[in-house]
């Protein structure tokens, strides 16, 4: 699922161990972060479609899938077949690219802006203040480009029969619904599920991933590759077990409120606060197994992947406020 070091080291310049001087900094520094965050995010969420698609079923029709996750999968490929648990990976993969992008690379410009603005003493002393903020402003920019294509992926996979893949099922909403309507309705709930994931994902893989290498006896800068990336994973699996569990109530509701068209006149708020009532709190939590297998997953695949094409794109300017 994650690409080898031999065919990062096959796909992209390395810089050589002399080439510090020629090290990227601004625009290029922050492309890269953003290129490596739109590949490990489309890696892993396009890897994870199967699962998504399972949980998302879970969530829309718990009458009908209400067998476990396992179960759901047998459901889906006895009604629809194989196939049926790659629906949606087009729009997956593509929106998760651009989310990716805006979302660690995001992550690092306003990191970066907020110690130049308190400075490194002070961010080190409020490194969690740092990591929320950054977080939380990269993820609405993230989300503002990821809002329609899960629209789309939502509801070809909520209504197998409504469009044949991505061009065919965006056009579609686009004609009928408009913008706003079709593609922004779950801005919304979008935001309320990924601003809060996003933090603790950020803020909890930070912490994580400090214990970790605090534990060890050999500096972080010293350590082999392969440790560093056994790291990312330990550290991204925490993170993404504690960011599936905050956000799930909104992931059931975002998935419900794209399900289908909203009454005329109807309110995106009205939406929610009825669906929340009819859901009730066992409701919001419906598929929270299998998302925190999902999640949990693709978390720690995007924090190794992630550290692995920005180790050989050279793209090690960051800043470090962890103690």
């Amino acid at each position: 699922m994650f690409p080898s070091q031999q065919s990062l080291k096959k796909n992209f310049f390395i810089p050589s161990a002399g080439a510090d001087a020629a090290a990227p900094s601004g625009a290029g520094l922050y492309a890269r972060f953003a290129f490596a965050g739109a590949v490990c995010c489309a890696v892993t969420h396009g890897a994870m479609t199967p699962v998504d698609v399972v949980k998302t079923r879970i969530q829309l029709e718990p009458e009908v899938y209400n067998r476990g996750m396992i179960g759901g999968f047998r459901q889906v490929i006895a009604a629809e077949g194989a196939g049926a648990l790659l629906t949606g990976f087009g729009p997956t993969a593509a929106g998760y690219f651009l989310q990716g992008a805006f979302k660690f690379g995001g992550y690092e410009f306003w990191k970066k802006t907020f110690i130049d603005a308190v400075g490194i003493e002070s961010a080190r002393e409020n490194r969690t203040a740092i990591y929320l903020g950054s977080s939380a402003i990269a993820e609405f920019f993230a989300d503002v480009a990821l809002c329609p294509l899960e629209a789309t992926r939502i509801r070809l996979v909520s209504q197998p029969d409504f469009a044949s893949g991505l061009g065919s099922g965006f056009a579609r909403i686009l004609k009928e619904e408009g913008v706003l309507k079709g593609f922004y309705s779950g801005f919304g709930p979008i935001l309320f599920k990924q601003v809060p994931y996003t933090m603790a994902k950020f803020v909890v893989y930070e912490k994580a991933a400090e214990s970790i290498y605090a534990s060890l006896k050999t500096p972080k800068d010293q350590l082999a590759p392969s440790t560093v990336t056994t790291v990312n994973l330990g550290a991204g699996i925490i993170a993404g077990t504690a960011a599936a569990i905050i956000s799930q109530p909104a992931d059931t509701l975002l998935s419900k409120i794209n399900k289908q068209k909203g009454a005329e006149g109807e309110s995106v708020a009205s939406r929610l606060i009825s669906m929340s009532k009819q859901l009730g709190a066992k409701g919001l939590f419906v598929g929270l197994g299998p998302r925190i297998v999902m999640v949990a997953t693709l978390t720690a695949g995007q924090f190794a992947i992630y550290g692995d094409i920005k180790r050989v794109l050279g793209a090690t300017g960051g800043v470090e406020i962890s103690k």
